[in-house]
């Protein structure tokens, strides 16, 4: 990030795009959960979108990402782009005589384009950022986790600035205008990603299956790659168990109100911030102490929330939880770039994006059911535990520079 990413125009066309994109996403994730509430009154409708919108894809990108790079058409990704402004569009068209069913439908499709659209875009910034180190006295491997610093830290500024953007837009002008603004987001990345081709050549096999099926491979002849990848995805579910606890342990255990509970999440966003820029700056530090920091901190802000008596001793865990947050999941990606050959760096991309996903909706029905059985403490308490304990795992199973370092087996 300090030399290569802002300085290769490519890589700062493809930053800025992405942040285009991330903003647009939260203008119309934030619009639909709105306007599905406002027209159903129904928090299970809500559920259903995010279930549609989130979890359903991900059986089916890596599937999508593999089909994508078996095109020899050029603009592959553009193209994903577009057919996601045309979605969005379509759904906007349903809003405004209000159908829940075909909107759950478009929402799970746009989904599916969206987790793929973000696994290729992945791959083509480690791609480009080891094409442009060429010639430099920049490492390939240095140069490509600074190219992940600088989407991290993009992704961090507008997960901080996207949905309160998102709730001012609706407020004022409507969720329509809103995914409007998606659909423009949209096409300007289609514009600025043109000259992207995802197109793996020398992948093996000539089928999406043949595809999948080296992807896999790969997983398992590579030293415990798939117990370091079942170990984060355990870490995920709980990192993600705390999204139905938040609100209910602002109100009731701190009786902060929504005052509160805005500011527990304005603490954690900063701290993000935070995270995203000290990993952009610790290129040298080992990814799996970066991994394993990250993971800790999020699991003693949980333990953190559990033990505050008060807000203004809440505030400072979601700040260090908010700086594991943004430390971990960068490291995730750049160690398993690491262990993957270039030609299957897309699908390894798609199978994270989709694990990502899937824990997310486990983490959901896991922090629900916690808080319903017994208090917002205590669930805190559980999850921060089961997160810090997933520390240790993943600094065993996450392997040392050395082996990160080397060529990965061919997946031929």
């Amino acid at each position: 990030m300090r030399r290569l990413a802002l300085a290769s125009p490519r890589l700062r066309r493809i930053l800025i795009a992405y942040t285009l994109n991330r903003l647009g996403s939260w203008f119309g994730l934030i619009a639909l959960m709105i306007a599905v509430y406002d027209h159903t009154h129904s928090a299970t409708a809500v559920a259903g979108l995010m279930v549609c919108w989130q979890a359903l894809p991900a059986f089916v990108v890596p599937a999508v990402v593999a089909r994508v790079e078996l095109s020899k058409r050029r603009r592959e990704l553009s193209a994903l782009y577009i057919f996601e402004a045309i979605v969005t569009g379509l759904i906007i068209v349903f809003l405004h005589d209000f159908a829940l069913a075909p909107i759950l439908v478009l929402a799970a499709i746009d989904g599916t384009a969206a987790l793929a659209a973000s696994s290729l875009l992945r791959a083509e910034v480690a791609r480009v950022a080891r094409e442009d180190s060429e010639g430099t006295s920049e490492l390939p491997e240095v140069a490509e986790r600074e190219a992940n610093a600088a989407l991290n830290v993009a992704f961090s500024l507008t997960f901080v600035t996207g949905p309160a953007i998102a709730g001012l837009i609706v407020a004022t002008s409507g969720a329509s205008t809103a995914l409007w603004a998606d659909v423009g987001s949209f096409l300007l990345c289609a514009l600025l990603l043109v000259d992207l081709h995802p197109s793996v050549e020398e992948a093996a096999g000539e089928s999406v299956r043949e595809r999948l099926s080296a992807a896999w491979r790969h997983i398992g002849e590579v030293p415990s790659f798939r117990a370091l990848l079942l170990t984060e995805m355990v870490a995920l579910v709980f990192f993600e168990s705390a999204a139905p606890i938040e609100l209910t342990y602002a109100k009731t255990s701190l009786n902060a109100g929504d005052k509160g509970f805005g500011l527990l999440v304005t603490c954690w966003g900063a701290g993000a911030v935070l995270g995203s820029v000290l990993f952009a700056r610790l290129v040298s530090k080992p990814l799996a102490v970066l991994l394993s920091a990250g993971t800790l901190s999020i699991g003693l802000a949980y333990v953190g929330f559990a033990l505050a008596p008060s807000l203004a001793l809440a505030c400072p865990a979601a700040f260090l939880g908010g700086i594991g947050n943004g430390m971990q999941w960068p490291s995730m990606i750049s160690v398993v770039q690491r262990l993957t050959p270039p030609a299957l760096h897309g699908r390894l991309m798609s199978a994270l994006e989709s694990m990502s996903a899937l824990s997310t909706a486990l983490g959901l029905a896991l922090g629900g059911v916690l808080v319903a059985l017994s208090s917002p403490r205590t669930a805190f308490l559980i999850v921060g535990l089961g997160a810090a304990l997933s520390t240790a795992a993943l600094l065993r199973e996450a392997p040392g520079e050395d082996h990160v370092g080397s060529p990965a087996p061919n997946p031929d």
